[in-house]
């Protein structure tokens, strides 16, 4: 089994080179060997490695840039995944691609499923909804993969920055009126090899599945469990769970817009795998022990 992973250096990416081995032998690109502002390159890439499956966590991530640079995050996030889903469905090759909340509109009540009704409000979220639509559209094997609110002790996300702002400020003001699951990319490589197993199977159909960590929380709340996470690893903080003030959205301003419901039904995958997944805190836990270990033996 030839497996491709292209967007290797990535939060999912750098976890997905270790549970991929399993299925397979892996041949992981960056994007100094996979340039998806580059379609011929990318085809030949392809059309060299011939592989079985093409799991893809590459994608233009800059939410907010992308408001101002459109047509770089639809080459990325729309025409280089639309070119993968051709060739896929070319050679009978099953593609993985990882999607988001950010198709929806964030206004229902209760968690989404994968067959509401789309809505995205941001450019990141129409280019993201437009890379699924391509691969749809193109009748390839596919596992499309919806998740949310994604980190790692690998690159950079919310719950790094919170770590160095609470060392850094004595106040910190997060928003507090935005719902969804902390998502790590650990977890995400974990059920994703189990899921092309499952492709594999049979038991697992292709279509979209969402995946998350279970439970919810606010960004609010998830500041708050990272801090106090660190005081009690010994971490020398400025500040602490009383000092993080709840703000609205709006009191935040950005260029893209975010959902405010970013809640995903996971029934869908975990039911034919079997699968029970962790709540959100048991990775933030593990991940914030990763990032402190160091101040901790000191």
């Amino acid at each position: 089994m030839k497996i491709l992973l292209l967007g290797k250096d990535g939060q999912v990416g750098h976890e997905l080179q270790r549970t991929l081995l399993a299925l397979g032998d892996v041949h992981a690109s960056g994007r100094e060997g996979a340039n998806f502002e580059d379609p011929e390159g990318l085809r030949r890439l392809l059309v060299a490695q011939e592989p079985n499956i093409i799991v893809n966590a590459a994608a233009y991530t800059a939410v907010d840039k992308a408001e101002t640079n459109q047509d770089a995050a639809r080459r990325v996030n729309a025409d280089a995944v639309g070119l993968l889903a051709r060739y896929a469905q070319e050679t009978q090759a099953l593609l993985v691609h990882y999607s988001t909340d950010y198709v929806f509109d964030g206004t229902k009540n209760s968690p989404y499923e994968e067959d509401d009704q789309t809505n995205p409000q941001s450019v990141y979220g129409r280019t993201k909804l437009a890379g699924e639509l391509a691969i749809l559209a193109s009748g390839c094997n596919t596992l499309v993969l919806r998740t949310s609110w994604v980190f790692s002790a690998h690159g950079g996300n919310f719950i790094k920055t919170i770590l160095r702002l609470a060392k850094e400020r004595d106040v910190l003001s997060i928003v507090a009126d935005q719902h969804g699951a902390p998502t790590s990319a650990e977890l995400i490589a974990d059920v994703t090899a189990l899921a092309i197993a499952g492709w594999l199977q049979g038991r697992l159909s292709s279509g979209v599945y969402h995946l998350t960590a279970s439970g919810h929380t606010t960004w609010h709340g998830l500041a708050s469990h990272v801090v106090d996470r660190a005081h009690r690893n010994g971490v020398k903080l400025k500040t602490d769970r009383d000092h993080i003030k709840p703000i609205t959205t709006e009191e935040y301003p950005v260029p893209a817009v975010r959902p405010k419901n970013s809640r995903l039904n996971t029934n869908a995958l975990a039911s034919p795998l079997k699968l029970q997944l962790p709540h959100w805190t048991v990775h933030v836990d593990r991940t914030v022990d990763q990032l402190t270990s160091t101040e901790r033996s000191a």
